[in-house]
């Protein structure tokens, strides 16, 4: 079993940042996925970002790439995701996942990939 447990969500006016973390616990994470997803009320969950624990690879979709970073801390098995220059449009329930590496990169983003989800943390944007 592994737990994961968000923190960082709140409130903020868009073109201002955030950070969340993810604590995970239960596991080693030699080889392992840890990414984020997030779903707004009434629309489709999407991918967020991803990094492999073992070397540190990324992986973005193009509507964050830029604005948002993906890093780990190995020490305290804990990923965080760095939010600049929020909109309005990022806000939604940001959940960490936790998952095997994949063999092949587009896995990252594949939301049944991952074995693990936290209970997400809410993000609101402000116009």
């Amino acid at each position: 079993q592994v737990q994961l447990v968000e923190s960082g969500g709140g409130l903020v006016q868009a073109g201002g940042s955030l950070r969340l973390a993810c604590a995970a616990s239960g596991r080693t994470f030699t080889s392992a996925a840890m990414g984020w997803f997030r779903q707004a009320p009434g629309k489709e969950r999407e991918f967020v970002a991803a990094i492999s624990w073992s070397d540190g690879n990324t992986y973005y979709p193009d509507s964050v790439k830029g604005r948002f970073t993906i890093s780990r801390d190995n020490a305290k098995n804990t990923v965080y995701l760095q939010m600049n220059s929020l909109k309005p449009e990022d806000t939604a329930v940001y959940f960490c996942a936790f998952g095997p590496r994949p063999s092949f990169a587009q896995s990252y983003s594949d939301y049944a990939w991952y074995d693990y989800r936290g209970q997400g943390t809410q993000v609101t944007v402000s116009a």
